[in-house]
């Protein structure tokens, strides 16, 4: 695999598809941690850690499925490992950070049941990546989800200081500025061809 490759494989999860912006996938934490920048940012790097361990995770369990002929069993396996590691995410941030797991609120436990993990092991599977290439497809995801998240943040930041409306404050501004965000990432579909 060339090096052109796998940064197209980066580029192609960062920002062409990104997994928030174009499929839509982990729109919860999306809308709910991106009020304050410091949070987006811890909650887009404890996303991103659990998709490279979920991605590396999901590549070794289809191998070892494929090898006994059981692929049946793949999204339930691919479920445990995620739960298994939001789990080992969140002591991490309660013991290193309690302010952040605080701020975190209930987001935190809910990546267990974000579609944008689950999403990226089963992409990865159906396209039939390499090690090299699932790692590098998952810190793509990584980086796009958290370049979302901060984003989203720094916009709702600066809205909270603007004169907005009081029609469109809150969540209307959030949708509206989601919106836009996302036909603004369609403008980067030109780079995947």
């Amino acid at each position: 695999m060339t090096d052109a490759k796998l940064w197209s494989i980066f580029v192609d999860a960062a920002l062409i598809n990104n997994f928030v912006l174009a499929y839509f996938l982990g729109i919860c934490p999306f809308l709910g941690v991106s009020s304050k920048l410091e949070t987006a940012t811890r909650m887009g790097l404890a996303v991103s850690f659990v998709m490279l361990v979920a991605s590396i995770c999901a590549y070794t369990i289809n191998l070892l499925l494929a090898a006994v002929n059981a692929p049946y069993l793949r999204i339930i396996s691919y479920i445990l490992v995620i739960a298994s590691t939001v789990q080992l995410v969140e002591m991490l941030v309660r013991k290193i950070s309690p302010a952040t797991f605080r701020a975190m609120g209930i987001y935190l436990p809910l990546i267990t049941t974000n579609c944008a993990i689950l999403g990226l092991a089963l992409f990865q599977t159906n396209r039939g990546y390499g090690f090299s290439q699932a790692v590098v497809f998952a810190l793509g995801a990584g980086a796009g989800f958290a370049l979302a998240l901060v984003l989203m943040a720094g916009i709702r930041e600066k809205l909270e200081l603007g004169n907005v409306p009081d029609l469109v404050r809150g969540t209307a501004a959030a949708l509206v500025v989601a919106g836009i965000l996302s036909m603004s990432f369609m403008g980067f579909a030109g780079l995947g061809r």
